[in-house]
């Protein structure tokens, strides 16, 4: 993994698979912070493990979707804090500018222990799971779906997230309620639902398709406010798929016409038996999966 870029006034404290977070200098760590920046890799994933070479730009790219998305959904409560203060008649900026446009400054949260899956579409691992028992994480679908079948309704799905390196589990709502209660798994699923109706509803208004999504979610340290966080509607953590290939397509490759790393899942799903050190992505594929992380920001944020 490529090591976390020294920044002046910050201290590194944790990198996941994408993103790295610095608190500031003067804190001690996450638990002593009113604020952490977020820094968004090139870096990139599948299949639990982080891959060479990272794709040009998708920091940026992530970024400044997770920010435009952000701007829409104002009835969420979301992390974010004013990244620039005022000194006198100076603006001053927070975010040191070797991270500029691929950085979020964040309050601090006390994380729930679940990503947030919605499923409009029936793929990926609800597909597998669907084959097997006619259901995705214990709720029942009708019979005869196909892969990529759009559903009834949307269905929230949500797993148990699993420390790095370790797969995450899909779980049911009754072991969610288990992780942190009724109230707060019922507030989850609400929140997670209202988020994939509405971005749903703008995407497609822009001939694009989010088959399905996940969302973090913490605790305001202050008020207790559930809170969205990290990123939100990217195509790290969504499955985009061009509406008029959908419509026009006889097979799933047809149909799902994809704006995420599915060109990576594909070929690596292809390439390597998953044991061992994943292979080296060929060019090909970074420059392809790159092009259709920016052709899908272009799509949604033109007016």
């Amino acid at each position: 993994m490529t090591s976390s870029p020294d920044l002046p006034g910050f201290s590194h404290v944790y990198s996941g698979k994408v993103r790295d977070l610095y608190v500031p200098a003067t804190a001690s760590g996450l638990a002593d912070t009113d604020a952490v920046l977020v820094v968004a890799s090139d870096r990139v994933s599948a299949f639990d493990h982080v891959l060479e070479p990272g794709i040009p730009s998708k920091g940026e790219l992530l970024t400044t979707l997770s920010l435009w998305w952000f701007d829409r959904l104002g009835d969420v409560p979301n992390h974010l804090i004013p990244d620039h203060r005022l000194v006198g008649d100076r603006v001053v900026e927070e975010i040191p500018e070797a991270v500029v446009g691929r950085s979020m400054l964040v309050k601090p949260l006390d994380m729930f222990p679940i990503e947030c899956v919605v499923r409009g579409y029936l793929t990926g691992s609800g597909w597998l799971e669907y084959q097997e028992s006619q259901s995705v994480c214990g709720i029942p679908l009708p019979a005869g779906l196909q892969n990529g079948d759009r559903l009834p309704e949307p269905i929230y799905t949500p797993a148990w997230k699993a420390p790095l390196g370790e797969h995450d589990e899909n779980i049911s709502f009754d072991r969610a309620v288990e992780l942190v209660g009724l109230e707060v798994a019922e507030a989850l699923r609400s929140l997670s639902l209202h988020i994939y109706s509405r971005g749903s509803e703008i995407a497609e208004s822009r001939g694009v398709i989010i088959a399905d999504t996940k969302f973090e979610f913490g605790a305001d340290r202050v008020t207790g406010e559930i809170t969205l966080a990290d990123e939100v509607l990217t195509s790290d953590s969504s499955r985009y798929w061009d509406a008029a290939a959908y419509a026009a397509g006889t097979t799933p490759g047809e149909r799902m016409s994809s704006f995420d790393k599915q060109i990576v899942r594909d070929w690596l799903a292809a390439n390597w038996d998953k044991t061992g050190t994943p292979p080296e992505l060929p060019a090909d594929i970074v420059e392809r999966t790159a092009a259709r992380y920016r052709e899908l920001l272009e799509r949604l944020t033109r007016d």
